[in-house]
């Protein structure tokens, strides 16, 4: 039988994402509290009494870190989850230090979601999962009005491979090409622009957290060499069965 849970902790509370979760879990009337650094035993014991439900939301690179300081202080019950973009590494590495269950979650949506829209959360059944572990996990982004799906680990990276990371090595590769060549700004047009505005903040802002994720993501290699194999059927001429194949986004 699902339940919310009785207490979940923010790890990384100050970060954006967690911000956003823990405000929001407020808001729901969920029992939440955040830790940020530094993640001292004088601020993790009192924050981890009680809890049933740790929620990492620090960068993958940090993970190794900050699960140092936190298990020796979480309650053996509590399920231990994380938000990273990765899945199948960050999964194996809590595995390694937390004898307890994993359940791994990525909001794919940003800190500052637009009021209303879709809010999907891929929940991924880590090391000792059991069912009651995965709905008490889904029961908190439920009651955040997140929308739930299950998927593996594996599913989950190869998916993003070509979701988040290509689209930010495509809008890279395509912006450095032009780099430099002032004597293309008169001939802009309405569309460069649109795409310029919609590449800014991927490109700029969050460039180093991109680029960090799309080396981590064992699959983005591969997607890139796919991508590179479409390339290669626009030089050859092949441009009309790239438009049907491209088609397929927008059938009804």
């Amino acid at each position: 039988m699902s339940r919310l849970p009785a207490k979940t902790l923010i790890i990384g509370a100050r970060g954006r994402m967690g911000a956003m979760l823990l405000r929001r879990a407020g808001k729901a009337g969920l029992t939440v509290a955040g830790v940020d650094r530094p993640l001292t035993p004088e601020t993790l014991a009192p924050a981890c009494a009680g809890v049933d439900l740790a929620m990492l939301c620090v960068p993958a690179a940090a993970l190794g870190e900050v699960l140092d300081s936190l298990c020796p202080h979480l309650p053996p019950t509590a399920v231990l989850s994380d938000i990273t973009s990765v899945k199948e590494e960050p999964l194996r590495r809590m595995a390694r230090v937390w004898p307890g269950a994993i359940v791994g979650t990525h909001p794919l949506f940003g800190p500052r979601p637009e009021r209303g829209s879709d809010l999907p959360v891929a929940i991924v059944p880590g090391a000792r999962a059991e069912e009651a572990h995965l709905d008490l996990t889904e029961d908190f982004f439920r009651g955040l009005g997140c929308r739930i799906f299950r998927c593996t680990a594996s599913q989950h990276d190869r998916a993003m491979a070509r979701i988040q990371s290509m689209n930010f090595i495509t809008n890279l590769a395509y912006f450095a090409m032009l780099a430099g060549e002032e004597e293309l700004l008169p001939f802009l047009t309405p569309s460069f622009r649109r795409r310029q505005q919609a590449a800014q903040k991927n490109l700029t802002e969050d460039a180093a957290l991109f680029a960090g994720l799309f080396e981590a993501n064992p699959h983005s290699h591969a997607a890139v060499r796919q991508y590179r194999q479409m390339l290669n059927m626009a030089a050859a001429g092949e441009i009309d069965l790239l438009c049907q194949r491209a088609q397929w986004w927008w059938e009804e």
